[in-house]
């Protein structure tokens, strides 16, 4: 492999986000033996288990996974190669996709090739998810054709570079230069950098390393003559995390060339404002600043300089306590906005694009790694259920682009072969990966993180963990142990912000209560084969304000976003499957007026009345005498709904009046 020095798993398993910490955030609960006390200054070495030590039982997510895999193997790999093996000089084996896949008249961002890279990624999470050999083969398939279109570009003189844009590499060439081109090269680089990536890191596959640095060495050799300013200016366009990738093949390799150029594509017009602690978002493309952050992070990560790491951190807390929506997502028309503007942006189609979430997922794990706190994990925990499960139609697996809080809009959907937006490619990784967060480990604990049902397999301490549960349509989770022999560990749980009070049972006798939401308590004892630990976490009925107008709100019940349901006129079957993102808005738009509630944000929330089936209330009180009924975000599909509610009381208008789309 070219001299290639692979460094061990461990290292390279944080690359894509399975990494280590320093540091984490406990609660301290005093006069209770039963916990053992954490300081803040706890210091020690914290991983997230790894995608194949992690399997998902039946549940929400199971289920959506499977869906998942199975539009994974509908697709065929060579007509994701089409264009690929044209740009080889190699005849191609099938005919090209259409929408972002095609020279389509409404395609002008040349994103061609985006998809294989995330199909490449999405197939090697399955794989590790699942222990599937079809993935396995899928993912060996296309690094072989990757690798012979490489071959034959290098007789070419392309010397490394493969690529699938209709014209070759002379966008890329024009970026490099200096000149103005078209849509938005580098960023549809990273995507494919990232799945040989990933697939070298999760099915072992040496040949997609090959291929990686090869196409690392391509990107070094035209960069190398660029001034620092020049490539700057090349970054004001979207370049994906070409930083973090870098990273990543120096973490693989231990080649510092690789982590030079990392630092160089590091957007300082971004990084240094960050790092002043200034806020300058406003305007921005959302899913071309994440990105980069995330490369930050990972590059405080390999060299330890502050500034990535407080540029990171400002990032997170500006972005997700300042200017994101009850689901977790941000932006509208993709850009961020003055988080003055929320109520005027309610009325929009194109809110919450859903590879934003993604991102910040991304960068959330990369924050927790290194200050596991449990607000890095109630966000997480949010953006998943309400953001990533959310996304995907339930009836055929495809995904959505927007999430739109527009009152009485609808989900729209991708079609499976006709669209390939970013958000399909994305969504493609998203539920593949379901188990990368749910557990952390530490030399002797065990942090619980996400109550969802899965098996966790700790083989270096021969440790094996159950969690039964059917959270959240429950409020309870089940953990068995089974031990080669009995093991002294710390069962870290997370106390959710969201829960007032959480019970721990031991073996069905032993019970201790945490009253410090937003925090990790632990649970410490020598484990037997047969020990159980039972879980306790009370969901209640809650109100959060849309972001500076604290009389319009959304509900929640825990950590689950409720919406109104607004009826199907108009919603036949498949009218909300789309090849084109940018219809979102101009269909399914007859009017559907949403009532003002009659009075305030806690009596709104005392009106919910349960209908029997988990989740589902029936609220009356609004304008007109109106009842309407409420389910879980996540759960809705093919049906219009409503968000956000305005309040009124006695009377009083508040300014904004009902909503309408």
């Amino acid at each position: 492999m070219s001299g290639v020095v692979v460094v061990n798993r461990r290292e390279a398993l944080r690359s894509i986000g399975v990494g280590t910490a320093t540091a984490w955030m406990g609660s301290v609960l005093p006069g209770r033996a039963s916990f053992a006390k954490e300081a803040a200054d706890y210091q020690t070495r914290v991983e997230l288990f790894p995608l194949d030590a992690v399997r998902l039982l039946d549940g929400e997510f199971s289920r959506a996974q499977a869906r998942n895999a199975k539009y994974l193997l509908a697709l065929e790999a060579d007509r994701l190669l089409h264009n690929f093996r044209v740009n080889a000089g190699l005849k191609p084996k099938a005919p090209v996709y259409g929408g972002w896949e095609s020279q389509e008249p409404w395609v002008d961002i040349r994103c061609h090739g985006h998809t294989a890279g995330h199909y490449l990624s999405a197939c090697s999470m399955q794989y590790a998810s699942t222990r599937d050999q079809t993935f396995k083969r899928r993912v060996d398939y296309v690094i072989a054709e990757l690798a012979e279109c490489q071959n034959a570009g290098q007789k070419e003189g392309q010397n490394g570079l493969i690529c699938a844009f209709p014209d070759g590499s002379s966008q890329l060439d024009r970026s490099l230069k200096g000149e103005e081109f078209t849509g938005v090269p580098w960023y549809t680089m990273h995507k494919v950098f990232a799945g040989l990536r990933d697939a070298h890191i999760l099915t072992g596959n040496a040949l997609a390393l090959d291929v990686l640095v090869k196409l690392s060495d391509w990107a070094w050799s035209a960069t190398r003559s660029m001034s620092d300013a020049a490539l700057q200016k090349m970054l004001d366009r979207e370049h994906g995390g070409m930083n973090e990738i870098l990273a990543d093949v120096y973490s693989l390799t231990h080649d510092k060339k690789y982590l030079a150029l990392a630092k160089r594509f590091s957007h300082r017009a971004l990084l240094e404002p960050l790092v002043e602690g200034r806020d300058v978002l406003d305007g921005l493309h959302s899913n071309t600043q994440i990105p980069k952050v995330i490369g930050f992070a990972r590059l405080h990560e390999l060299t330890g300089e502050q500034d990535y790491r407080t540029g990171a951190r400002f990032f997170w807390d500006r972005v997700v306590r300042a200017r994101s929506f009850v689901t977790g997502g941000n932006g509208d028309i993709e850009h961020f906005f003055p988080p003055h503007e929320f109520q005027q942006r309610l009325s929009s189609a194109k809110t919450m694009e859903t590879c934003c979430t993604h991102n910040l997922l991304k960068l959330t794990r990369k924050l927790f790694e290194h200050e596991p706190s449990a607000s890095y994990a109630d966000y997480y925990e949010r953006a998943l259920f309400n953001g990533i499960l959310a996304s995907q139609d339930p009836d055929t697996g495809m995904m959505t682009y927007f999430q739109a809080t527009r009152p009485g809009y609808v989900k729209l959907y991708c079609k499976p072969f006709d669209s390939f937006w970013c958000c399909t490619g994305s969504g493609m990784e998203n539920h593949a990966k379901y188990g990368e967060f749910v557990y952390g480990r530490e030399k002797e604990s065990i942090f619980v993180n996400l109550f969802l049902a899965s098996t966790l397999d700790w083989e270096e301490r021969g440790v094996k963990l159950t969690q039964q549960t059917q959270f959240p349509a429950e409020d309870r989770s089940r953990l068995s142990f089974e031990l080669r022999k009995p093991t002294w560990l710390a069962l870290r749980i997370r106390h959710p912000a969201w829960c007032r009070e959480v019970t721990v049972t031991v073996n069905g006798k032993r019970q201790m209560v945490s009253r410090d939401p937003g925090s990790y308590f632990a649970v410490e004892r020598k484990w037997r084969t047969g020990d159980v630990v039972e879980v306790h976490v009370p969901m209640h009925l809650h109100a959060q304000s849309l972001p500076g107008e604290p009389n319009i709100v959304a509900a929640l019940y825990g950590p689950i976003v409720l919406v109104g349901r607004m009826g199907t006129h108009g919603v036949t079957p498949g009218a909300d499957l789309i090849v084109n993102e940018r219809l979102s808005g101009t269909m399914l738009n007859d009017p559907t007026p949403v009532p003002a509630w009659i009075g305030t944000p806690a009596t709104f929330i005392e009106s919910f009345s349960p209908t029997g089936a988990p989740m589902h209330f029936a609220v009356n009180g609004f304008e007109g005498a109106r009842t309407i009924q409420f389910m879980p975000y996540y759960a809705l599909a093919h049906e219009r709904y409503n968000l956000y509610w305005v309040m009124r009381e006695g009377g009083n208008d508040y300014g904004v009046g009902g909503l309408k789309n």
